[in-house]
Formats: C-alpha cells, structure tokens, sequence
C-alpha cells in the first residue's frame, strides 16, 4: 500500500514539486510552485516589511506605547486558555486542531491547509489539505521539521477552494501575507503558532537519543514555562528535564540553522490568531490580533475556558546572561559551563525565582532579538540593515546592542 493511500478521506497530502536551491530558506513551500519568483519578495528573510504587512492585515501597525506590543505585535485581547476537554493527542490541549475543524464544521472554509505527521514517521511533517472536520484530528501534536505548506495553495485552487485555513509558523505565515493579495481567495483565515528554533527530523532525532535511552518510545516532547522539558513515552512514562540539564553541548553547532537563529517573529505576528505556549503559564497562550482572530476564539463557545494572564519576575538580568552565553559560543549553541551540581540547583531555583507568564514570554521575545543581532553580525554582517525591523532593534537596545554604521535600514 502506498503512504498516500493511508490518509483518511477528508485529508489530501499531494506528491509536490522539488523545492528550489535558496539560501536562508525553511522551504515556506512558495519555491515549490509556479510563483517560485515571489520568493525575492515574499522571504521574510531577504527584506522584511512589517510595518507594511501588519497596517495591511490588522488595520494598524504595532503601538510600542501600548501594553505588551512591542514584543508581541499587534492585539486586541490577549487570554490564557485550555480547551475543555482537552483533546486526545494534542501537544497541549487542542485548540488550534479544534479551531480547525470547527471552521470545517460551520462551513466559514472550504479547506484547511496544515501538517500531520508521516505515516512512517510521527516526528516528519507532511503537509495536508484537510477538508472534513473529523480529519483534523490528524493534524494534532508537535512535528520537527521542514514543512511547504504553501505549495498546498496550488492544489486547493485546481481543487476550486476560494475560503481558507492556514495553520503555519511565522516564516509561512510572512510568506502567505506577502502573496495573499494574488491568490484571489473570497476568505483567508491565519491560526499562527510561535516559532524559534527548527530543525531537521533527523537532527531533531538525535536530540531525541540524547533524552532518553530507548528514543523510539518518545511520544510527546514540549519545551514549557517552568524551565522544563517534558517527555512522554510509550507506556505512559512521563519525565522532565530541566532546561539547564539538557545536552546541547553535544548538538553540532549547526543543529539549528541561521534562519531559526535569525528569525524576528517568533509570535507569528501576522496571524490573525496566535495560539502557543510562551505566555501561558502552563496553559495555552492566545493572541487575538483582530476581528478575524475573535471570530476564530468565538467559534470555540463554551469548549473554551479562559484566564487571566500571569506575569512575574524580573527577566532583565537573565536576559543579560543569555546575551553573554550567545557572545560566548563563538557561533555555536549557547553552552552553559557551570558545575553539574550547580546546574542542579539553579535547574531547581529557576521555576521559583525566574520570570513566569508574560514576563517569560517579554524574556524569550528579547533572548531571541539578541540572537538574531549576534548571529548575522557573525555570520551574514551584510544582512543585518535588511532583514532586521525596526522593532528589533529597540527591544535589543537595553542590552547594550546598537546598530553600527551600516547595519540599519533608515527607510
């Protein structure tokens, strides 16, 4: 039987053309499809537009001056929340899935555009096209890996679906908006998840070995707000690793590459929802960023329960060490040298003294600014005045980082 014949009905997974040789490229999927010459434009990592883009989908660009946009981008409400009841094989609770299938379900799209795993290879993403609500639930928990799901755009239109669902991470959902207007789509709707740091399945396989004995059996992996990982296994084993305990010494310095290193939208600010975890404090954490964003929290109903948001600590003088730790590795992963002992005491002390809910979330958004500043002066200086906004440059200021002469764009 061949690996498409093993998808259920509702749910499409397309054999799709060869990407095309980039450089700074998570294969978006834009260079898989007719509109290959878009990629100059369309990159979120050749010349950003931010500003441009977020006018263009939320109706206005982000107002540093109020509350928390300047590190999460544009809102009108931001929540903590869990779907109730969680659903089975979810990475968290199984919002973004349900939102999905709700769409479905009410008949606001035609098609959802998305990624499941592999049928021989939970880990790998293979994107979808979903088309029957109950098919969604494929679509559920974390994958590892590189995923075109927007060469899926091709086959929904030569299907004939003008109203949409693209559920992506921010260099897919960059690329969408930059493209939208060309698609001639009658409705679009964007759930975003916040990314960082990507990899291959493979490598992302071989952080795998390093956790766990018999990596096989690993089911669920999360990085959560309590400075732990949490592995599921097979038999229903649960174990957590604290952040400081984890082997990244032994990850080759190019385990992550310079695009996840270099990424300035690790909230996916142009979704018209965010779901993620960053600001949760152990729940979901969801960024409405306009009406387009409410409608999708609304289809929810009662399934939905919501919180107030937590925020905690003080992130400054972490913040701080991890510009040091980055300066440090000469190019490679933050390595931390501290004695093992000490590991294990700072590993215990963090989740009770380090910064928890928004101000985890304001840490990781600025530790992920000063990435990006460190690593294209390192390794691509010439990038710097074009792929790095605005906004960036002023969360990176406080830490002493500046742009040189050169290395800002003064558009």
């Amino acid at each position: 039987m061949s690996r498409l014949a093993q998808w259920p009905d509702g749910l499409l997974a397309p054999a799709l053309a060869p990407a095309a040789p980039r450089t700074l490229c998570t294969d978006c999927g834009v260079s898989r499809t007719a509109r290959a010459a878009q990629c100059g434009t369309a990159c979120q990592f050749i010349r950003p537009r931010y500003p441009v883009l977020e006018a263009r989908v939320h109706g206005r660009g982000r107002d540093g001056e109020r509350g928390d946009e300047r590190f999460f981008g544009v809102y009108r409400q931001m929540l903590r929340g869990s779907l109730v009841p969680s659903l089975a094989g979810a990475q968290w609770s199984g919002i973004t899935s349900r939102i999905g299938a709700r769409l479905l379900e009410v008949g606001a799209v035609d098609a959802v555009l998305t990624v499941a795993p592999d049928p021989s290879d939970r880990w790998r993403p293979v994107p979808v096209l979903v088309t029957e609500p109950g098919a969604m639930a494929q679509a559920r928990g974390m994958r590892m890996g590189y995923a075109p799901v927007l060469a899926l755009l091709e086959t929904a239109r030569a299907r004939g679906h003008r109203r949409l669902a693209v559920i992506g991470i921010p260099c897919q959902v960059y690329a969408l908006r930059e493209i939208e207007a060309d698609l001639g789509l009658e409705a679009l709707y964007v759930i975003g998840t916040p990314c960082s740091d990507n990899t291959t399945t493979d490598n992302f396989r071989r952080f795998l070995s390093l956790l766990a004995e018999e990596p096989e059996t690993v089911t669920y992996l999360e990085f959560c707000t309590d400075y732990h990982v949490e592995l599921r296994f097979a038999d229903g084993r649960i174990r957590r690793i604290p952040f400081l305990l984890l082997p990244l010494a032994e990850l080759p310095p190019d385990f992550f590459p310079l695009t996840c290193q270099t990424c300035v939208d690790y909230t996916n600010s142009l979704a018209d929802l965010t779901v993620g975890y960053m600001g949760g404090d152990g729940e979901q954490w969801l960024i409405a960023r306009n009406a387009r964003g409410e409608e999708l929290l609304a289809l929810l109903g009662s399934e939905l329960r919501t919180s107030p948001l937590t925020d905690r600590g003080r992130r400054q003088s972490h913040v701080a060490a991890y510009r040091a730790n980055v300066e440090l590795a000469a190019g490679g992963l933050p390595v931390r040298r501290m004695p093992r002992l000490l590991r294990h005491l700072v590993g215990w002390l963090m989740p009770r003294i380090g910064p928890g809910g928004l101000e985890f979330a304001r840490a990781r958004v600025e530790m992920k600014a000063i990435e990006t500043v460190l690593h294209l002066r390192r390794k691509a200086p010439r990038r710097l005045k074009s792929m790095v906004p605005a906004h960036v440059w002023q969360l990176v200021e406080r830490y002493g980082l500046v742009p040189g002469e050169g290395e800002r764009d003064q558009r």
